[in-house]
């Protein structure tokens, strides 16, 4: 169960953000309320969130999800991997630092990205990717090996940050995509396997009693019904167009 989650309104400056996708220039107005109603969906799910404001200076730092990695015992801090977004981290170890005695950091050389890390009850999954390298994630692993949990390091093939195509949804069940479908370290869970074209929608949140996902995802929204999850569908189209997902809008312990 997830009690906090902190998220952060959109900057204005947000439509200039790093992007790899083709899917045009983001509407702002359009952001703010598919932002507002991410939250409030949050809140529906019953977690206290903690909203911080809008900062110019980091177009991408909406994303709050890649500035840290939080269990219920401790707080990992990273070192985004994108030059442009490691002065986002300040704000996020401010926003942190009530909840927790003990916080890490990932350090230079190493970098890392919150997207890259999966953590499925006492089992992290890292991946590597352009944003996530082997220093960073080995000084991740190492710090959750330190206190008790296992790690798993996965160099990426298809995917921008490990969660783009992978979700925990509790009870032994992960919602899979692309190249995590036949990965041998996931051979033990049961998979809701998602289809090339449904892609997108594999990036879905568990909060609490809900799973948060994209709109227009249909077959996804079924097959999560028929397993007995209870689903709320949001908009995403302005997130999207800067390769962001459901996962990276929040940091949920």
């Amino acid at each position: 169960m997830f009690n906090h989650v902190i998220v952060k309104k959109p900057s204005k400056s947000y439509v200039n953000g790093l992007t790899t996708s083709s899917l045009g220039v983001p509407n702002y107005e359009e952001l703010l309320l598919q932002h507002e109603k991410y939250v409030s969906a949050l809140k529906y799910c019953g977690v206290e969130v903690i909203y911080l404001e809008a900062d110019e200076a980091f177009p991408d730092s909406t994303f709050v999800e890649d500035a840290a990695v939080l269990t219920k015992e401790f707080a990992v801090i990273t070192n985004p991997g994108a030059p442009s977004r490691n002065g986002e981290i300040v704000a996020i170890e401010k926003a942190v630092q009530p909840f927790y005695k003990k916080i890490h950091h990932i350090v230079a050389p190493g970098f890392l990205d919150g997207g890259d890390v999966l953590q499925v009850d006492r089992i992290f999954y890292i991946g590597l990717s352009e944003r996530t390298n082997e220093a960073g994630a080995k000084q991740l692993k190492k710090m959750v090996e330190a206190e008790k949990y296992t790690a798993h390091i996965i160099p990426l093939k298809e995917f921008f940050h490990l969660k783009t195509g992978i979700a925990s949804v509790g009870k032994n069940k992960l919602v899979v995509t692309g190249e995590f479908i036949t990965n041998p370290l996931f051979e033990s869970y049961e998979k809701i396997i998602i289809p090339k074209e449904q892609q997108y929608s594999a990036n879905c949140i568990l909060v609490n009693d809900y799973v948060i996902i994209p709109a227009g995802f249909e077959e996804t929204n079924q097959q999560l019904k028929s397993q007995g999850y209870q689903t709320i569908e949001l908009e995403m189209s302005e997130f999207q167009k800067q390769d962001g997902g459901l996962s990276c809008l929040s940091l949920r312990f």
